[in-house]
């Protein structure tokens, strides 16, 4: 990782393999833009720039456990372009607080923070300050942002159980990459497909592959779009 801070806002990359998901992290924290510039957003692609923080946001990616390449945890955490890394997810109890300090990020923050305490915890992250001690649940959803399926009327962690079927795994296996119980996921799957108006799990594969629940690959920097 780069050691040096830069002056001014702080720079950030925000990380996801939906492009839909790393916008929708970029439109929270535009209104702080004089403290916060996103310097790109990263679909499925690596870093490609010196950034303060890189915002590795864990929508549908693989756990602390999976070694996996592309926009895997070590692509992140051991890239020199990168001061600081921070975990963007849904809980934080201590264990994966553990977990993921042992992979290399220097924090974990919680998707139910609001864009004002996002954007504080990030200052804290980019100074270097001891971090609050971290709270979240793992049900809680995320106050705003975007994801697939939201204008069909998914939540958040439906969305990304979603995501996970259209791939093919299984509830134990998208137990294990969530976080959650095999409980969970059922759950979650039966609401989502209530929403979606599906009964079966081919027709939920085929339902997100309608509705854009396949990776994208893409790297956008806001500030070149907005000349």
């Amino acid at each position: 990782m780069s050691s040096a801070a830069s002056p001014g806002p702080i720079t950030v990359a925000v990380v996801n393999d939906f492009e839909l998901v790393v916008r929708g992290v970029a439109a929270m924290l535009q209104p702080y833009a004089d403290r916060v510039t996103i310097a790109e957003l990263d679909a499925n692609v690596g870093v490609s720039q010196d950034v303060d923080i890189a915002l590795y946001d864990t929508f549908s990616m693989p756990n602390l456990e999976e070694p996996v390449t592309g926009n895997g945890v070590e692509d992140v955490t051991h890239d020199p372009k990168v001061r600081r890394t921070v975990l963007y997810t849904w809980g934080t109890d201590p264990a994966l607080v553990a977990k993921a300090r042992a992979r290399g990020f220097d924090a974990t923050l919680a998707k139910n923070l609001d864009a004002l305490e996002l954007v504080e915890a990030l200052e804290r992250v980019h100074a270097g300050l001891p971090m609050l001690e971290p709270s979240g649940d793992p049900a809680a959803e995320p106050r705003t942002g975007d994801w697939p399926g939201r204008r069909e009327g998914l939540t958040a962690r439906e969305a990304e159980i979603v995501v996970l079927v259209t791939e093919g795994l299984s509830n134990n296996e998208i137990a294990a990459r969530t976080y959650l119980s095999i409980n969970s996921v059922k759950s979650y799957i039966r609401t989502a497909y209530r929403t979606m108006g599906v009964t079966t799990r081919s027709q939920a594969i085929l339902w997100g592959i309608d509705h854009g629940f396949a990776r994208d690959r893409a790297r956008i920097r806001p500030q070149a779009e907005a000349r």
